[in-house]
């Protein structure tokens, strides 16, 4: 393998992604099917039934005013790295360091959860089509295998592995929206969902909280900054167009299935979805697009998982070897491939890491949903929240020390960025008030977990030392 070393000159990552490709990858990372197929019975059967469509618009208003004062920051960020580069800016390194490894630990707990979904998602298939019985760890270690060898190349290859798999997930879904407002269930097109009543349901709240899980990984776009075509243009843009383009997408379908369904029953079908007893996503696909469609939509659940768990793979090792390039994590990550223009190195790093936590999760025999995806799904949820609060708090800081660089823009720097502190604050204590329903776990495994990433904060703050060079 022929690489060259990161140094302050020269060793960053190019390429030419535009703004669909860059919102290939963060939409992607989001997981759209596999948000459908898990969250939205979630969100229902535990929250406000034919209210949770109201969760999902929610979840994106907040997300969006966060972006406000993310984007408008950018500039002022001149490297990739999204919440540390920008944590560091606005906060210091000593917390920056401290969010940097937040955000490797929520990203890979992320990754490693779907490396486990994944598993079991393959292997059911295999079963329900008569095929032989593999264990799901085979399946997860040969997914592993295929997202090594393309995060190990160029990003641009990737990018159009997403961009295919993703076309035909949302293509599906959108087919099979239209069918059901065409034909809808017996209460007809009803915006049940949307009432001023809905607003007053305390339920709405676990709705919210399973919206935001499905929204891990939007702000990935920074990460990318050094591979965008123009990156004061292209990551703004893309930021917005990821959270609109998957709280829509999310909104829209969540009400498409109450109108099929109905809302008086929606709650119950989710709980059965909960209980094992049926499949929300693909027994309303049979009933709306027949057998082929429902053999359709779990071919595209897996390629909906596939293409997340790539995208995941590609942002951490970008994480990695931006924080190596700044001495903050071994120089031999910080290397670029000569003929591929990858993080290579760190790539495969990535690879070994995910072998190692997948294969003890396999070898204690814990279950790959609830233990493996359910728990590391909470650590991620918890993580995500956190990354977004400090990066608010770092925005509304950074353009308070500099009054110049906010340029009389008050909304962006001062007011937008002081809205999303408050309704992050609220997600958090939302998220942490009803952990165990994210984990399925006991109180005290669920608060274990959920200290995780605070743990990260922690000591990532206390190993910064300030004799150490940050390039």
């Amino acid at each position: 393998m022929s690489e060259q070393t990161i140094t302050a000159q020269q060793g960053r990552l190019h390429g030419r992604l535009g703004v669909v490709s860059i919102v290939f990858m963060v939409v992607a990372a989001a997981a759209p099917l596999t948000v459908i197929g898990g969250n939205m019975p979630l969100a229902m059967g535990l929250g406000p039934g034919a209210g949770a469509p109201v969760g999902f618009v929610i979840a994106a208003l907040v997300l969006l005013v966060f972006s406000v004062g993310f984007v408008t920051m950018t500039p002022h960020v001149p490297e990739a790295g999204a919440f540390f580069s920008y944590v560091t800016v606005g906060l210091g390194q000593r917390m920056g360091k401290g969010i940097a490894v937040v955000a490797l630990i929520a990203y890979t707990a992320i990754q490693v959860g779907i490396y486990g979904y994944i598993g079991w998602a393959i292997s059911d298939t295999v079963k329900f089509y008569q095929g032989p019985e593999i264990p799901w760890p085979v399946y997860s270690f040969a997914v592993m295998a295929i997202v090594a060898l393309l995060g190990y190349r160029h990003i641009d290859l990737s990018a159009k592995v997403l961009g295919v798999a993703l076309a035909l997930e949302i293509g599906i879904v959108v087919v099979l929206d239209l069918v059901i407002v065409t034909d809808p269930g017996p209460a007809g097109l009803t915006l049940t969902s949307f009432t001023p009543e809905v607003f007053a349901q305390p339920a709405l709240g676990i709705a919210v909280l399973f919206a935001l899980t499905g929204f891990i990984g939007f702000e990935a776009t920074a990460v990318f900054r050094d591979e965008a075509r123009d990156p004061e243009r292209t990551i703004p843009r893309a930021t917005y167009a990821a959270v609109l383009i998957i709280g829509a997408f999310y909104a829209v379908t969540a009400w498409a299935f109450v109108v099929a369904i109905g809302p008086d029953q929606v709650a119950t079908v989710a709980q059965q979805t909960l209980d094992g007893e049926g499949n929300m996503l693909l027994d309303t696909t049979n009933d709306a697009l027949g057998r082929i469609g429902r053999d359709v939509v779990n071919v595209l659940l897996l390629t909906s998982l596939f293409a997340c768990v790539l995208s995941f793979h590609n942002v951490i090792a970008r994480y990695q070897f931006v924080l190596a390039g700044k001495g903050l994590l071994p120089q031999r990550l910080a290397r670029v491939h000569d003929n591929h223009q990858s993080p290579a190195f760190s790539s495969l790093v990535q690879t070994a890491t995910a072998v190692v936590i997948v294969g003890i999760f396999a070898m204690l025999g814990i279950d790959p949903l609830v233990g493996v995806f359910g728990s590391m799904a909470g650590v991620a949820t918890v993580g995500m929240v956190l990354l977004l609060l400090t990066t608010s708090v770092a925005a509304l800081v950074y353009f308070l020390r500099h009054p110049d660089a906010a340029g009389g823009r008050v909304w962006q720097t001062r007011i937008a960025p002081a809205l999303a502190i408050l309704g992050l604050l609220g997600s958090l204590w939302l998220v942490l008030s009803k952990f165990t329903l994210v984990t399925g776990g006991s109180v005290g495994l669920s608060a274990v977990l959920a200290a995780i990433p605070f743990v990260g904060l922690a000591v990532g703050a206390l190993a910064w030392r300030p004799s150490q060079t940050l390039r």
